[in-house]
């Protein structure tokens, strides 16, 4: 009885450690080894282009690619709120959009490729128009978020030189607390129904804008 037990026991300790050897067990790979875009770029195998700008070489590309029947026309841009609002716009649309809000900022803004500007706003369309105007224009972006204290942003502001700040009306009373210490910021910009003292309207200027 004793050896049949240990029999068992035996027999019970070989299928769990064989069911373990199996369970872990990884496969060979049998497919070549990958390599990553910066690693076939450094062997040669892509070319870097010498000038390169997403929004114009990609986005606008396939916006023509839309219009030429070469691509279907799916959404470039889908937002949706916890409402139920939503924006939906192709790569034309996109494209149209983003273009006024660049000419907003180089226009009425004065800024150039090399400037700064400090963007504090929720993931709202407006968001991703500045960020694809920048791009456009070459201007150079800094993303924060409206949990930034007073010091956070007059560290950021000084720090980077910024010429320009986008932000809503939650950050704007904690922008003007600081912004006469901030020597090269020259414009600020709200993202606002209403009109704030010393900002720019920036939803009545993209109206404005061609």
């Amino acid at each position: 009885m004793k050896t049949l037990l240990k029999l068992q026991i035996l027999k019970s300790l070989w299928i769990s450690k064989s069911s373990c050897r199996l369970f872990h067990k990884q496969p060979r790979l049998l497919a070549p080894e990958l390599f990553s875009h910066d690693e076939s770029i450094r062997q040669g195998e892509q070319q870097v282009p010498e000038y390169f700008n997403f929004a114009s070489d990609v986005l606008d590309k396939w916006s023509q690619m839309e219009k030429d029947g070469k691509r279907s026309s799916n959404p470039a841009f889908w937002w949706v709120n916890g409402r139920g609002n939503e924006v939906r716009w192709s790569f034309e649309e996109l494209g149209f959009h983003s273009r006024k809000v660049a000419n907003v900022l180089s226009d009425i803004c004065g800024l150039q490729k090399g400037d700064r500007v400090m963007l504090i706003l929720p993931r709202i369309p407006e968001w991703w128009l500045v960020n694809v105007a920048c791009m456009r224009t070459g201007i150079v972006l800094m993303v924060g978020t409206s949990q930034l204290t007073a010091k956070d942003i007059l560290y950021r502001l000084q720090a980077s030189k910024a010429k320009c700040i986008i932000t809503n009306d939650m950050v704007a009373s904690t922008v003007d607390a600081v912004a006469s210490d901030c020597q090269f910021l020259k414009t600020k910009l709200i993202v606002s129904e209403g009109r704030r003292a010393g900002w720019l309207n920036f939803n009545e200027l993209y109206k404005v804008r061609h």
